[in-house]
């Protein structure tokens, strides 16, 4: 009795997770990926055969950590003596490439670090999920953003055969994003760049090209060259609670500190601004965002990533 309902069991397990992906959209995929780019369509199944549903993607990704946590808490994850370290370590190691991109891009070399270092740990943590897994649990098990994960899916599997990866055992994040720089594949795509020109574009194992490609994502987002970042507001007088700002800059530094705020860097008063509104336990900061504030965040759309990106940038170049 007990090996039967243990077997019933076991059957109900796997007919579950194999009904958690939706066999039609795999069946349109592959059809339309074939017509697309002119492949064999048993070759576009033959490779999504070798992908495996993995549930734990879709609970990571329903529920993200980042959602539900305060300025305070999420700095103290990157914001760390050991992860600085790290940094100007990695400033050594690679301090001729940082130079030579940073003159080329207009980026700032511990800018470009600052990215790194939250994404990946310079390079420490890269992801432990097979990219093909990812994709394809996103794709065809999440019906809440297929469209954004087949896109991602149908770049990968051409992204392979561009940059000769092992479509299969290639490794990343949850989300399918690849490398130092922790790039999906469509930006892998449209902003990669090879260090030494020689054709090749290898984000996961080349410290040089993810930070020529880091900056080049920067630069095409508009990066202004010598402009700041941010700098902390205080109050000049009480301010009643102020609405939540857009991310891109409407107003001006002037238009902020009319109202009672003062940055803690001079600044120039009719450069492009937004505030920034941090949640902590037991209150907010505010920040001047400039426009250099919104290109970071172009690379992951969280004003908390963004201010560590900078924050950590800054530690690392005190450090150095």
């Amino acid at each position: 009795m007990i090996k039967s309902f243990a077997f019933t069991a076991l059957l109900f397990i796997s007919f579950s997770a194999f009904a958690q992906i939706d066999d039609t959209a795999v069946a349109n995929f592959a059809k339309s990926f074939s017509e697309k780019n002119n492949v064999p369509i048993e070759e576009v199944n033959a490779i999504l055969n070798k992908a495996t549903y993995q549930a734990d993607i879709i609970e990571k990704i329903s529920k993200p950590a980042e959602g539900t946590m305060t300025w305070e808490r999420y700095r103290k994850i990157f914001i760390t003596d050991e992860r600085i370290n790290a940094g100007v370590e990695f400033w050594k190691e690679n301090s001729e490439t940082l130079a030579k991109v940073s003159a080329e891009s207009g980026v700032p070399e511990h800018i470009i670090l600052g990215i790194i270092g939250v994404e990946t740990y310079f390079g420490r943590i890269k992801g432990s999920y097979k990219v093909l897994d990812a994709l394809y649990t996103l794709s065809f098990g999440y019906p809440k953003r297929a469209k954004f994960f087949t896109s991602e899916l149908e770049a990968y599997l051409i992204l392979a055969t561009e940059e000769k990866l092992d479509i299969e055992t290639t490794k990343g994040s949850y989300a399918g994003a690849m490398g130092y720089s922790q790039f999906m594949p469509t930006s892998y795509r449209a902003y990669a760049k090879s260090f030494e020109d020689n054709g090749t574009r290898d984000l996961i194992n080349s410290a040089d090209d993810a930070i020529a490609s880091v900056a080049n994502y920067l630069k095409v987002h508009r990066w202004e060259k010598g402009e700041p970042v941010t700098s902390k507001a205080t109050m000049t007088r009480k301010i009643t609670k102020l609405n939540p700002q857009a991310l891109k800059p409407k107003n001006k530094v002037s238009d902020y500190t009319a109202i009672g705020f003062k940055p803690a860097e001079k600044l120039n008063v009719e450069i492009p601004a937004t505030m920034i509104i941090l949640e902590n336990e037991n209150g907010e900061e505010h920040w001047f965002g400039m426009n250099n504030f919104y290109v970071i965040t172009r690379y992951n759309h969280s004003p908390l990533y963004a201010m560590a990106v900078y924050q950590l940038a800054e530690a690392v170049k005190a450090k150095k």
